[in-house]
């Protein structure tokens, strides 16, 4: 049953999909209003982001500072920033960043938007929270687009996380990352283990298509 299923998403759900996500859509999230080109990640069709909203939600976020590295559409951190955290949004994509500022200023909140890989251009600072939700497939990124998708043929993406994590936490500091059953999962828990993290899985959900991980990140004991 479960072939099958993955069999009809990748011939008929995904190319559907795709052709749809061609042009710019208007999505809304719990009071949240988007508007998403199609070279931004749609959290609205994928599992990923809401199940990471769903789970940062039993957070007390007031006053926290949060980081979401990666930001697409803005939907996490437009999220936190109605929480009143204060609120830094990153993301390599140009295009999502223009993506960001037009879904905060629509939603009326806040947020400090910074375009960067990763940590290259957030000045260092310790957050309370980082919410991450990575690309993990194998490839290498050849679009904007695709770096919402690809880590890297050896998963590059997550040797730059996890080499500059450390400078950005406290010792109280939650990191929360999302990953699905499809990507590498023990080539990003031996990355993360080089570095001197531990990644321990807080929460597992089967959804139609896949099985999604939230994984708690810590300083490895």
């Amino acid at each position: 049953m479960r072939s099958a299923i993955k069999h009809f998403a990748e011939r008929t759900y995904k190319p559907l999909l795709v052709k749809y996500l061609s042009t710019t859509k208007y999505y809304r999230y719990n009071g949240i209003k988007l508007i998403i080109p199609p070279e931004v990640f749609h959290p609205g069709f994928f599992f990923s982001t809401k199940l990471l909203l769903r789970y940062i939600d039993q957070f007390s976020l007031q006053q926290k500072t949060f980081l979401e590295l990666g930001a697409g559409s803005g939907l996490i951190s437009i999220f936190a920033a109605k929480k009143n955290s204060i609120v830094t949004a990153t993301d390599i994509n140009p295009i999502a960043i223009e993506c960001v500022k037009r879904n905060s200023e629509a939603n009326n909140v806040v947020i400090n938007i910074i375009h960067s890989d990763l940590f290259e251009n957030i000045s260092q600072q310790q957050f309370d929270f980082i919410a991450i939700n990575p690309p993990y497939y194998k490839k290498q990124p050849q679009t904007y687009k695709d770096y919402a998708w690809y880590c890297g043929e050896n998963g590059e993406y997550f040797s730059k996380l996890f080499n500059s994590l450390a400078n950005y936490i406290h010792t109280s500091s939650i990191i929360l990352m999302i990953l699905c059953e499809g990507c590498d999962m023990e080539m990003i828990k031996n990355i993360a283990s080089i570095n001197g993290f531990a990644m321990n899985c807080v929460l597992k959900k089967q959804n139609l298509f896949e099985k999604d991980f939230i994984f708690e990140i810590k300083r490895a004991q």
